[in-house]
């Protein structure tokens, strides 16, 4: 029998798997809301690809719980401020209010602190595709600390400051990818939302100025050593995936339902993996069981390449559990 690590290898490199790996996305709200059917779900299609644990030897203080209501700290420091259980809050207070709060900013050491043996254990127990627990999220982590308006005009400013600030959060995020590096899990991921419904939120002339490089080291150290690397980001991103493919990125997830998926499948199909989604802003919320079995067929005629797709939807608010399972029986009728 194949096994899920195996599944999902043949689908990155496009050797026509047997079938499509599953990964389901959820948050909290859905185990709160539907609590059977989510757990109907993940028995009936269990994920593909799970993510390790860090273990770690030293814990980063947080205070308070990123998906209840009321105010959470995280590892930076930076205060989130949550108004629905089940879902993540905002920061509405920058860590980062002027540039002399810069050099208060303490990256999060705790988190490099993985205990090793104890990850390449989990790994040899299980024969599912197992992905590290690091996610560099550069442009998002400066919002964090910045605020996204303060964050804007330091882009079209490019002070000395945020060269400065670029410098500490990238240079954290890179240790925190070499450690995950030398274990044995499968894949790296990295993540940055970079797109509004119909554009991206900066020029991609801008981003390929100071976002790429990053993402290439990002990418070099995945494949240095032999490690796959996936990435999400959200909206429209196709003025980027060039880029993306350019750079060698082995799967993205993104929002396909806002592009133009047929001209996307042209251009990139049999390049690159789409890992996932069905869209989560029409779709699942609000569209039929039959209309999410045309959407996962229309992903399929236009991306599917003897692999490069990966069967991944998220379960989140205003989600129909019907629609989510609809999701994965088509995928399993379509490639089996």
């Amino acid at each position: 029998m194949t096994t899920s690590r195996a599944l999902v290898k043949q689908t990155l490199e496009f050797k026509s798997p047997k079938r499509v790996p599953r990964h389901l996305w959820w948050l909290d709200w859905a185990k709160y809301h539907y609590p059977n059917e989510f757990k109907q779900i993940q028995e009936r299609f269990p994920d593909d690809i799970i993510t390790a644990p860090g273990f770690h030897k030293t814990q980063p203080t947080t205070s308070g719980s990123p998906t209840e209501v009321g105010t959470y700290i995280d590892e930076w420091g930076c205060v989130f401020t949550n108004l629905q259980r089940g879902v993540i809050g905002e920061v509405k207070q920058p860590f980062i209010k002027d540039w002399d709060d810069l050099s208060k900013l303490s990256p999060p050491e705790e988190l490099l602190t993985i205990d090793v043996d104890q990850i390449n254990a989990f790994c040899r127990n299980t024969d599912r595709f197992v992905m590290g627990g690091a996610l560099p999220r550069p442009f998002e982590r400066m919002q964090f600390l910045r605020s996204s308006q303060n964050l804007y005009i330091d882009l079209a400013e490019n002070s000395p400051q945020l060269q400065e600030l670029i410098h500490i959060v990238h240079g954290y995020f890179l240790k925190e990818l070499e450690v995950w590096a030398k274990t044995d899990v499968d894949a790296l991921m990295f993540m940055d939302d970079w797109g509004a419904q119909r554009a991206l939120l900066i020029s991609p002339k801008q981003w390929r100025k100071i976002f790429k490089p990053l993402y290439k080291e990002y990418i070099d150290i995945a494949h240095a050593h032999g490690k796959y690397i996936f990435m999400h980001s959200d909206g429209y991103i196709r003025d980027i995936l060039p880029d993306l493919v350019e750079l060698g990125l082995d799967a993205v997830n993104s929002q396909l339902f806002i592009m133009d998926i047929e001209e996307i499948g042209r251009s990139f199909a049999g390049k690159i993996t789409f890992w996932g989604e069905i869209d989560r802003q029409h779709l699942l919320p609000h569209g039929s069981v039959e209309d999410i079995a045309a959407a996962v067929r229309r992903v399929k005629n236009a991306l599917y390449a003897d692999g490069g797709v990966i069967a991944q939807c998220e379960f989140g608010p205003g989600a129909k559990p019907e629609n989510v399972y609809a999701v994965f029986k088509t995928w399993e009728e379509l490639v089996s």
